[in-house]
């Protein structure tokens, strides 16, 4: 009896240490998957001078359709003339049809690289020293990467969400001058992506320099990204015979003077928010001065502190920078024409027209002219924080990063949100990754993200979309 006692408790011991082995895994087994995805996806080239968001919205596809997506369920849309610069449509439906949908969000296309500039190949997925390294690690396929991995990891389990589930992996969000996948839908397919909001990408937790949680970021407004052009003309001639009325120089003096500008410092909901939650973590000096800021914005000696960081700087107003010259036709004349293009990042509720009348009175030269290139999109729109959308982030920020505190942030820079929030589909930047303070390099050379900030935020996304979809 005591033989058959102790197989019995062997054999119980042996079941359960199969089962947690076999749960390993198949969690080792979901997440060399998840890996094979996302490596997939950075290897695609999606550049717009030689990338195809096409095939990676095909491959996206196809992955769901192994997974048990029907046919019916997805959808790569190729908008006419641009063969190249597809995206994927996907649903997960939801089991309450009066109960609105919840958009996945996230842009297949990437910023331009360099192979002759970067240290690695920046379309080879690369892991070292703790980091992902290539072109599009964190901006933005590696949310890409997730919501692609999430959905199937529901199919999966056959969780049926009571909300449906839908995605939209689009291109163009990159290049102001590409077609917009995120606009287009908005334009053509506006039933296709209905939803009662939508979680994007535009923003991310902050890491110290050495690797700890300082906050956790969620976009709830976002500057708009407009370009201007400064241009001055001349009939030219010899350069052997100099004169004083130069194109070159009317437009390095015009830039000049643009550089030494500052746009006064506004407040709304987001960035006082955002001042509010810093200022508890910011130390000392900083603190005082963002109390102090947000009591009297025209506290210049307050102001000039937060300048010194660059982030604070962008959040408090609208800002212009050169980022492009062009100039002269010959070595041996004058300039006949010299362009110089300035990148505005406009405050929400400021306009384009009103930023373009303060350019030409800080330019000062009636020489220079100043236009509006193109207009890519409506202007961004701020997007209340309700309870609905930060309680869950912060229940699961508590239980996955404690102590880390939730900060609503506006975002200098822009995303597709800028066209869906317009649409009435209210759009937040959640993604739960952790950056580095040089923010992964973004949009630079060796751009990368941590490898436990990539698995955290998978995690974290997975289980919050969840909390969403049965809300």
């Amino acid at each position: 009896m005591k033989r058959i006692r102790c197989l019995t408790a062997l054999a119980v011991l042996s079941m359960l240490f199969g089962s947690r082995q076999g749960h390993a895994q198949s969690g080792d087994r979901e997440l060399q998957r998840f890996r094979e995805i996302y490596k997939e996806l950075v290897e695609t080239n999606t550049t717009l001078s030689a990338g195809d968001c096409t095939l990676a919205a095909k491959r996206m596809s196809a992955r769901l359709k192994t997974a048990g997506y029907p046919d019916a369920d997805l959808r790569v849309f190729v908008p006419d003339g641009h063969p190249k610069e597809g995206g994927l449509l996907a649903v997960l439906h939801g089991s309450d049809s009066k109960a609105k949908a919840i958009l996945l969000l996230g842009h297949l296309d990437v910023v331009e690289a360099k192979r002759e500039d970067w240290t690695r190949d920046p379309f080879t997925m690369i892991e070292e020293n703790g980091y992902f390294y290539g072109r599009g690690t964190f901006d933005d396929k590696a949310q890409v990467a997730v919501w692609v991995d999430t959905l199937i990891r529901f199919r999966e389990e056959g969780f049926q969400p009571k909300r449906s589930l839908k995605l939209a992996l689009t291109c163009g969000e990159e290049t102001s001058s590409a077609l917009n996948g995120a606009g287009w839908l908005a334009t053509h397919e506006r039933a296709a992506i209905d939803a009662e909001f939508a979680i994007n990408e535009g923003s991310w937790g902050d890491l110290d320099a050495q690797g700890h949680r300082i906050s956790l970021g969620v976009l709830a407004a976002e500057k708009t990204s407009q370009n201007y052009v400064l241009e001055a003309t001349n009939p030219g001639g010899h350069s052997s015979l100099p004169v004083p009325d130069n194109a070159i120089y009317h437009l390095v003096r015009a830039v000049d003077r643009i550089s030494h500008y500052e746009f006064p410092v506004q407040l709304d909901d987001a960035n006082r928010a955002q001042l509010t939650g810093l200022s508890k973590i910011a130390g000392a000096k900083a603190g005082a001065a963002m109390l102090a800021v947000l009591k009297n914005p025209n506290d210049a000696q307050s102001v000039a502190v937060l300048d010194q960081n660059p982030k604070w700087h962008a959040i408090l107003r609208t800002t212009c920078v050169a980022t492009m010259l062009s100039a002269g036709h010959a070595t041996n004349a004058l300039p006949q024409r010299a362009t110089a293009n300035i990148n505005c990042r406009i405050f929400p509720g400021v306009s384009r027209d009103a930023v373009l009348a303060q350019l030409g009175r800080v330019a000062a030269d009636p020489g220079v002219k100043i236009t509006i290139p193109e207009v890519r999109g409506p202007l961004a729109k701020a997007t209340p924080l309700t309870p609905q959308i930060l309680k869950p982030v912060e229940k699961l920020a508590d239980e996955m990063f404690p102590g880390t505190p939730v900060i609503p942030i506006l975002q200098p820079g822009a995303t597709d949100a800028q066209f869906l929030n317009p649409a009435g589909i209210p759009t937040y930047g959640i993604s739960g990754f952790f950056a580095d303070p040089d923010t992964g390099n973004i949009h630079g050379l060796n751009e990368r993200i941590r490898v436990k900030s990539l698995y955290d935020g998978r995690t974290f996304l997975y289980r919050l979309v969840k909390l969403y979809a049965d809300q």
